[in-house]
């Protein structure tokens, strides 16, 4: 049975996993933005997708941090099942008239977010990375 160390991540692991989701999620928005042959593509601005990466991860480490507190053995199921619930406002923006390219670059910018924050609590919360 693996123990759940109750410490934080160093603050530098933070930093780190943070500054890789900025830096992937801008890769993401480039290509899909240039992929994508829609008028206008939702979400793929800067202006919006750089402040939300940031609450995204935020509010997924402070979700992450309680759940292991004080559910420990929560974040296996939790995270997996919030990760899909992100992507229903992605999906029903194709009733919006976004493109398919445009939906699945702001789902994979999802699962960016998710993987970062996974990987930043990860030696803290060794359950959750398995």
């Amino acid at each position: 049975m693996r123990t759940i160390h109750p410490t934080r991540p160093p603050a530098l692991r933070i930093i780190l996993a943070l500054i890789a989701a900025l830096t992937v999620n801008m890769v993401i928005a480039l290509v899909a933005g240039s992929l994508d042959e829609g008028p206008a593509t939702v979400g793929l601005d800067p202006t919006e997708y750089l402040p939300a990466t940031v609450v995204g991860f935020l509010v997924g480490s402070l979700g992450l941090s309680l759940l292991a507190r004080f559910a420990p053995r929560a974040p296996r199921v939790v995270v997996p099942v919030v990760l899909v619930l992100s992507w229903i406002p992605d999906l029903l923006l194709l009733n919006d008239g976004a493109t398919a390219v445009n939906v699945t670059g702001l789902m994979i910018m999802h699962l960016v977010v998710g993987g970062a924050v996974v990987g930043a609590f990860a030696r803290t919360i060794p359950d959750v990375a398995r």
